[in-house]
């Protein structure tokens, strides 16, 4: 009888608890303050360490590119299973999808998620960068022009 009833309560809490595992979300990533609208601005997210820096952009897990407007550009990544991510973005002026630099310098705006600013000293990395991904999510990032 016991195990039954065990059998039951299981039965019913199992499509809840495979629901919850199986649960995705969505990471909008805004970006205020660019310093013109030319351009557009390149989303790169990633969800692994060891992946950024990425300057040729090959180690994210997703990419987007997003148009602004009034210096001001948005961007929703959906379906995103529970997890630790990055944001990386970049304000692709001349829309040639790199990040164009002088004397090893950028000299487009760049930005990660966590980091207000960015320079010699304070470089960024995945685990300087990540966050938890366990509900819906907004994040706000500063773009740094070097």
């Amino acid at each position: 009888m016991k195990n039954i009833i065990l059998l039951l309560i299981f039965c019913n809490l199992a499509p809840a608890v495979c629901r919850a595992e199986n649960r995705t979300y969505t990471l909008t990533v805004r970006v205020e303050n660019l310093r013109n609208s030319t351009g557009v601005l390149q989303y790169a997210l990633y969800n692994k360490d060891g992946t950024i820096p990425d300057e040729k952009y090959e180690k994210y897990m997703r990419k987007k590119i997003g148009k602004i407007v009034d210096s001001f550009s948005s961007t929703t990544f959906m379906n995103l299973p529970k997890g630790v991510y990055a944001v990386n973005i970049l304000h692709d002026e001349n829309r040639n999808g790199k990040i164009d630099k002088w004397l090893l310098l950028p000299v487009e705006g760049i930005g990660f998620s966590n980091y207000s600013s960015i320079g010699i000293t304070n470089r960024p990395t995945f685990s300087g960068a990540s966050f938890p991904l366990d509900s819906d999510m907004e994040i706000d990032i500063t773009v740094s022009y070097l």
